[in-house]
């Protein structure tokens, strides 16, 4: 059995689906603890997944879990969740930054509530789920951040049809190249994992048309490639922008197959690259 991350725990933030959910699977299988903070408490009508059942899921695996309510939004919410976190496992070595808000609506047409949205989950709670684990992550051996969020590209194309979205995630970009800088000193990686192809997740299917989803990866892409990253040594690993498929190839694994919902069908781009 691969026990990489046995004894360490992970705080994943939106974990209660997509790809958050099987990176937390992911971990759980290679004996990490995983923290499941998200804030689907109850059964959504259109969505599946609650932050208990990725807890049962995570506790089949042999893993230990703790679910926690979280709205990244609240500071207080947030530091009682990673104080939780530190109480039960005594630490927390991995934060993931995966929760994350989208309108994919040009200027016109985007309600600033939504636009409050994005910016309230994907920038500031990235911002804020990093400052408030920093206590935690120094004390740990080989402490991670990772992002998901894509690589800095400022061409015109990436902003015309979607300006408070990309700008929303390339907040999260720059707490990557930021905080990388600012806590390389004490051995914390940040880094930014990116797919290099739509992934087969709600996002995608309340935002894009239905084909799209035939046209994606399952999201076990995204929980190797950050498995893979996570297990670095965080002193020599910082500061990078990762294509989930380059990280795999880098591990040997070419075959990419598997991960597509259909074979049959031309992979989609996904948006930033």
């Amino acid at each position: 059995m691969d026990k990489t991350f046995a004894n360490k725990t992970a705080f994943i933030t939106g974990a209660s689906r997509g790809i958050g959910r099987a990176i937390a699977l992911e971990l759980a299988k290679r004996g990490a603890n995983i923290v499941i903070a998200a804030k689907t408490k109850e059964p959504h009508p259109k969505l599946s997944g609650t932050i208990d059942t990725v807890a049962k899921e995570v506790e089949d695996l042999g893993a230990k879990a703790l679910a926690l309510q979280v709205d990244i939004r609240e500071e207080d919410i947030v530091e009682q969740a990673m104080q939780k976190a530190a109480d039960k496992f005594g630490g927390i070595d991995i934060l993931i930054n995966n929760a994350s808000a989208i309108s994919m609506t040009p200027t016109t047409d985007t309600q600033m509530k939504r636009f409050d949205l994005m910016f309230g989950v994907n920038v500031r709670g990235t911002f804020m789920a990093s400052q408030k684990a920093y206590q935690y992550l120094v004390k740990s051996k080989n402490p991670h951040i990772l992002n998901l969020a894509p690589p800095l590209n400022m061409d015109k194309r990436w902003f015309k049809d979607h300006v408070a979205y990309t700008m929303s995630k390339y907040g999260m970009s720059m707490c990557t190249l930021g905080m990388a800088e600012e806590f390389k000193s004490q051995k914390i990686a940040v880094n930014s994992l990116w797919p290099r192809t739509t992934i087969a997740t709600a996002a995608i299917e309340f935002n894009f048309p239905k084909e799209l989803i035939q046209a994606s990866r399952k999201p076990d892409i995204m929980s190797d490639a950050a498995a893979a990253i996570l297990s670095k040594n965080s002193a020599e690993c910082t500061g990078n922008f990762f294509i989930d498929e380059e990280v795999l190839k880098a591990e040997g694994i070419t075959d990419l197959d598997k991960y597509a919902i259909n074979p049959n069908i031309p992979l989609f781009e996904d948006l930033f690259l």
